[in-house]
């Protein structure tokens, strides 16, 4: 399984960002990634908190051939297709596109960290990750999604921190 976290709060050529991610997961095949299953699309604060932008944030399950690296670089690619510039960490941005897992694999090499180290502290992963994959394990610890969540503060957890964007769901 290849799980890929979608993130934006800053308009891009695409529109808003919700009209962004929609239009980079349609993107994502001319780079070798096929979508199988989209999240909806979920509305969150910044982390770390800022007076940024509210976030929209999906989680997509994919089949590439494509081996990480060469899926890091494609996700890079559509990224600057999208007017992401990387100035500053946790910067607004037009679209972030994280790899989270790529079949399970643990990977650490220079620019890339399988899985995705945040992700599992992270509700605006986590919460769309379950509704694509609901079996889905941290390859590390072996810890299943239902755990991560119930791990995380309640308050990050449930809405209002996280609201669906109702009607909204990426057409597979």
């Amino acid at each position: 399984m290849i799980l890929i976290a979608l993130g934006a709060n800053l308009a891009s050529r695409a529109g808003p960002p919700l009209a962004t991610l929609q239009a980079a997961l349609r993107r994502l095949p001319e780079h070798g990634i096929a979508v199988a299953a989209c999240s909806p699309f979920y509305q969150s604060a910044p982390v770390p908190a800022s007076d940024q932008p509210a976030f929209v944030n999906a989680v997509a399950r994919v089949e590439t051939t494509l081996p990480p690296e060469g899926c890091l670089a494609a996700l890079l690619a559509v990224e600057r297709e999208f007017g992401r510039e990387r100035r500053a960490r946790w910067a607004a941005r037009t679209l972030d596109l994280d790899l989270i897992d790529h079949e399970g694999r643990v990977l650490q090499a220079p620019g890339l960290t399988l899985p995705h180290p945040e992700a599992k502290r992270r509700a605006f992963v986590l919460v769309p990750l379950r509704d694509v994959a609901p079996d889905w394990r941290d390859p590390v610890s072996g810890v299943g999604i239902a755990a991560l969540i119930e791990a995380l503060p309640a308050e990050t957890r449930r809405p209002p921190a996280l609201a669906i964007l109702k009607g909204e769901a990426y057409p597979i």
